[in-house]
């Protein structure tokens, strides 16, 4: 089986927030799928996605401090600054953690380790809604 739908997530604060229930929840056909793959892309170049700690929130604001240190803002070099000081260092963002990801299905339920879950990373200060393509492939 082949599948494809559009997923929408809110609009989050900058940050790195944990998705996996919201698509879990928009995607009911996963309990289908005894075997598979969800492939995941983010249609946005100022926010991406990636797995990480599930469990302690402190983990994803330790990721908002590092980017934010790696990667800082109003860096003299910047040529792209006239959409806000936000926006260059989060296209970097972006690309650093990717626009994709791809996770393995068993027996109806994403195959993520026991402190494993899906982030957004939103790197705007007012990114708004996000869409994601969702692509179901399984048995």
């Amino acid at each position: 089986m082949w599948a494809q739908q559009k997923i929408q997530l809110r609009a989050y604060p900058r940050g790195f927030h944990l998705i996996t229930d919201e698509i879990e929840q928009q995607l009911p056909q996963l309990r289908e799928l005894s075997v598979g793959l969800l492939h995941l892309f983010i249609q946005h170049t100022s926010a991406s996605l990636t797995i990480n700690e599930n469990a302690d929130p402190t983990v994803r604001s330790d990721m908002e401090q590092h980017f934010n240190h790696f990667v800082p803002e109003q860096a003299a070099y910047y040529v792209h600054t006239y959409e806000g000081d936000d926006d260059m260092p989060a296209h970097i963002k972006a690309s650093l953690l990717g626009s994709s990801i791809t996770l393995p299905i068993s027996n109806g339920r994403l195959a993520l380790g026991t402190w494993q879950g899906i982030y957004l990373g939103e790197h705007r200060d007012h990114g708004g809604p996000r869409r994601l393509i969702a692509t179901l492939q399984g048995e």
